[in-house]
């Protein structure tokens, strides 16, 4: 398994407005190759947005990356920082991690 960390300014619409607003895409990410789950994440007060991904395999996980920051891109967002990281499954099943 492979952890995607994204991040990038945005600003807005948050909250419930951004649920209502980003249904269609959240339903089109969970259908992404490779694609376990998704937490959205999102900061009014420091206008930020982003995501922490589970992905089954570090090629899906880049290939997505690739995908998303161009459809990010398209949407005027830029500065988009994206990291991959190994998970640590025995640690992270103590600490009640989603894996």
């Amino acid at each position: 398994m492979k952890l995607v960390q994204m991040d990038f300014k945005y600003t807005g619409p948050f909250g419930s407005e951004m649920t209502e607003s980003m249904k269609g895409l959240a339903e089109s990410i969970s259908k992404e190759p490779g694609f376990l789950w998704k937490i959205w994440t999102e900061n009014k007060e420091t206008q930020e947005a982003g995501g922490i991904y589970m992905f089954a395999d570090e090629e899906s996980a880049k290939k997505y990356i690739t995908m998303h920051s161009e459809r990010l891109g398209k949407f005027g967002i830029t500065g988009i920082n994206a990291k991959i990281f190994d998970v640590n499954i025995p640690l992270s099943k103590i600490d009640n991690g989603p894996v």
